[in-house]
């Protein structure tokens, strides 16, 4: 691990002007740690850019400075920071900006991810990893060896991005030093029940999206005797009410607490062919069955991106699915 900080704290020091990058998922542990790094790297008098090439969904605008994230990819900077992903499938709308390509296969490339997959990048870059319960624990780390300060408002966001990857603490990946780390956010200036209430209110809905919510939650289906539950969220309703609030994350939660799941899933399908699924599971298979389709993530909650027809996919869901949960059996 020294190894791979001593190499990441090389690359930022001998930067003055650095773009870090989201994929095209963004999530809380993305956001929030794209936002501490910014704040350290700004103490150390770097330049830096956040660069996402999607718009932040509303759900995660609790988290302060969300807008100064842009969707320009900045081509003066030397050196790109790609966070909380390693794989090229998630970087697609990256790779497809004007520029982006080119720029990171002709300058240096700091990957940050605590996800245990192997990286599918398809240019050179450097990687800081190690299975870590959110990429701010590894930026934490990172800070820490290279002794560089943490001010009060990185501590928060760094925060943010663990209590949002661990589902507030209560992940199984969690351990003591999760709650070490956490101690030491907050001595740092962090606090939970500030996060908290922002968060909560951002988590408002409208009655329009309660509607929404309970017809979701009256298409969900049950295969593999009940272990898997399903839903469809097509591109009308994507197009309707995405800018509210994310219809995956409406009702995963409440799929995966069903009697009987062990494995929740929302697929989502795109006019251009592409399909997109979100998994969060009561057993250790996400990542597994997420890696059947290219995809990875965590032990209890990953995705995954093909171009396939909805009706080719589920059963092919369920053979990955029945795999999974019978290799862990």
């Amino acid at each position: 691990m020294k190894r791979m900080y001593d190499a990441a704290i090389a690359l930022l020091n001998d930067a003055s002007r650095i773009i870090i990058i989201q994929a095209e998922n963004p999530d809380g542990d993305s956001l929030a740690s794209s936002l501490a790094m910014e704040e350290i790297l700004g103490d150390l008098d770097k330049e830096v850019s956040l660069y996402c090439p999607v718009e932040i969904p509303k759900y995660l605008r609790y988290v302060t400075g969300w807008d100064r994230v842009v969707s320009e990819f900045d081509t003066t900077a030397d050196l790109a920071v790609i966070l909380d992903t390693s794989a090229d499938v998630l970087l697609g709308k990256v790779l497809a900006t004007p520029g982006a390509r080119s720029f990171l296969e002709s300058h240096p490339v700091l990957v940050i991810d605590h996800h245990v997959t192997a990286s599918t990048l398809s240019f050179s870059h450097t990687m800081l990893a190690g299975d870590a319960v959110a990429t701010s624990e590894l930026i934490f780390g990172l800070s820490r060896a290279a002794d560089w300060p943490i001010n009060p408002q990185a501590a928060e966001h760094m925060l943010v991005a663990l209590l949002a990857d661990s589902l507030g603490l209560s992940t199984q990946n969690v351990s003591a030093a999760t709650y070490r780390l956490a101690a030491d956010l907050t001595e740092l200036g962090a606090r939970v029940a500030v996060i908290e209430e922002r968060r909560r209110e951002f988590m408002k809905k409208s009655q329009e999206i309660l509607r929404y919510k309970g017809q979701l939650l009256s298409r969900i289906e049950y295969l593999l005797d009940g272990k898997l539950a399903l839903v469809h969220i097509p591109w009308d309703d994507i197009q309707t009410y995405s800018d509210q609030y994310n219809p995956s994350v409406l009702v995963l939660d409440e799929m995966r607490l069903v009697e009987g799941v062990d494995v929740a899933v929302a697929i989502k399908t795109y006019p251009d062919g592409k399909l997109t699924g979100k998994l969060r599971s009561n057993l250790p298979v996400s990542e597994m069955i997420a890696g059947y389709f290219g995809g990875g993530g965590h032990a209890y909650a990953a995705g995954f991106r093909v171009y396939e027809t909805y009706d080719a996919i589920v059963p092919e869901l369920v053979t990955a699915a029945e795999g999974a949960l019978r290799e862990t059996a």
